[in-house]
């Protein structure tokens, strides 16, 4: 059997070329050289498929995370015409009355385990500054006194929410916004909060920020020490970033740039979390260089296979946090966009936001079976895969491919006929074809030194059950 990749070659030699030229420049990917977080890296390429979960205050009143607390972004956060300072109040006193009661991570983990998840991010702090974790920092925490959930026997929320993920085999993530905007030496209470950056010149109040520069990091040093092993701190708000960092791409998101520097002092941060937690991934978001493990665009799915790890992060509706009668996205939609970013080598975090009382609501236990019963038929060709020579040909076609190479994974949306031809796979001779799901070899042929493939007509319609969202061809290349 002869097989040709010549574009396998240079798609070789381009990541070779990128490995060794990336990092020379301040906005480019940095290779991690710690063989823990390698080693973390690429276990954590192989799950493929994870949860995120954004949960806190905010899911009382169902509204856009701790946003409407931000005056730069009241376009999207209606406050029903009540007034910045009112509404800031009445959004802080949240604690008194934020009492999930019907909380229970093992029904979150078991949920999850069954879509076909594999690693997981708690949200721990939001922007708001409203900690799910049992910090001795502040006690604006959902088990300070303040809160009445503070006497359930599960009030150390995130604690409760790791352990149940670790049990059944997950890594663990917590998120953590380095942006506080409860806290004093962020917001100081002196001044007016125009918008999401600290609202003081940090040039002429030094100690305040020092200040705020060592909550932050007793904050994730607990969450590092007494939460037991977590694979991945995954820090958001990256606004918070030093000022060499700032490139093109941050200018383009059109938000206030301070003439200060917001610098949170990350060296000190990543040195004391890979102490307390060996080879752990830091994915300090959109702040490119050593602490950004892997890139985590938002919303969004890149053009075209990238040549450093990534994760996609989107949401099962169209927010992040719990909002009265949701609108969530077809499960068909979900599974193709999964393989659309598993296809350019990437991981899909999906966003499940729990209800007020701690429970997801039922639509979302629905999507995740329907997932779930496509990832128990075709999963082979989504956990640990690695990108092809391409991702796809024509609109309806993606690929993978197992890590030695010796699989070929082609995913159908819509069969566009008698015949499929790969063309990215030139052979001289027919090569084994089966359907993931059954037991059945396909015909193949070869047709002008290409891979041409003969699906029995009852295979060719993809059809309304979740396991049949897209037909998975397995080719054995050798």
């Amino acid at each position: 059997m002869k097989i040709f990749f010549p574009k396998s070659l240079l798609l070789l030699l381009f990541l070779i070329l990128t490995r060794i030229t990336l990092g020379q420049r301040h906005d480019q990917y940095v290779f991690p050289t710690d063989s823990l977080v390698l080693k973390n890296l690429e276990k954590w390429q192989d799950l493929k498929f994870g949860l995120i979960m954004h949960w806190g205050l905010y899911s009382r009143i169902g509204v856009v995370e701790s946003w409407g607390l931000c005056s730069e972004d009241q376009s999207f956060q209606d406050r029903n015409g009540m007034h910045y300072t009112e509404y800031k109040d009445m959004y802080f006193n949240l604690i008194k009355i934020f009492n999930p009661y019907r909380f229970d991570p093992d029904q979150w983990a078991f949920a999850a385990q069954k879509a076909g998840m594999k690693y997981m991010v708690f949200t721990t702090k939001h922007h708001d500054g409203f900690c799910m974790f049992d910090t001795r920092q502040t006690d604006f925490k959902i088990s300070g006194e303040s809160c009445p959930f503070h006497s359930h026997p599960k009030s150390d929320v995130a604690k409760y929410v790791f352990e149940s993920f670790r049990n059944k085999g997950f890594m663990v993530g917590a998120y953590f916004s380095k942006p506080d905007w409860h806290h004093p030496s962020y917001w100081t209470p002196l001044l007016a909060t125009p918008d999401r950056n600290n609202n003081y010149d940090i040039r002429k109040y030094p100690a305040r920020w020092k200040d705020f520069q060592d909550y932050t990091f007793h904050q994730i040093e607990e969450l590092t020490t007494h939460y037991g092993k977590i694979d991945i701190l995954w820090l958001d708000g990256g606004w918070v970033r030093p000022d060499s960092t700032i490139n093109d791409e941050v200018r383009s998101w059109e938000y206030h740039i301070p003439k200060w520097e917001q610098d949170i002092n990350m060296p000190r941060i990543a040195s004391m979390v890979r102490k307390n937690q060996p080879g752990i991934l830091i994915v300090d978001r959109t702040v490119h260089g050593p602490y950004e493990d892997y890139r985590t665009p938002e919303q969004i799915v890149p053009d075209t296979i990238l040549p450093y790890p990534w994760e996609s992060n989107m949401t099962m509706t169209s927010n992040w946090g719990y909002v009265n009668n949701a609108q969530y996205k077809p499960a068909r939609l979900i599974i193709h966009t999964l393989i659309d970013v598993v296809s350019k080598g990437g991981n899909f975090l999906l966003n499940v936001a729990p209800t007020p009382d701690g429970t997801f609501e039922a639509e979302a236990v629905t999507r995740l079976n329907e997932i779930g019963g496509w990832m128990a038929v075709n999963g082979e060709g989504i956990y640990a895969t690695r990108p092809w020579v391409c991702f796809k040909e024509g609109d309806n076609i993606r690929f993978t491919q197992s890590k030695d190479g010796k699989y070929l994974y082609v995913f159908v949306f819509e069969w566009p006929g008698d015949t499929l031809m790969i063309r990215s796979v030139k052979t001289s001779e027919r090569l084994p074809v089966t359907l993931l799901g059954t037991k059945i070899k396909i015909r193949s042929d070869v047709a002008d030194g290409t891979c041409m493939i003969i699906l029995p007509e009852k295979f060719r319609k993809t059809g309304t059950d979740s396991s049949d969202y897209a037909k998975v061809l397995k080719i054995t290349l050798h």
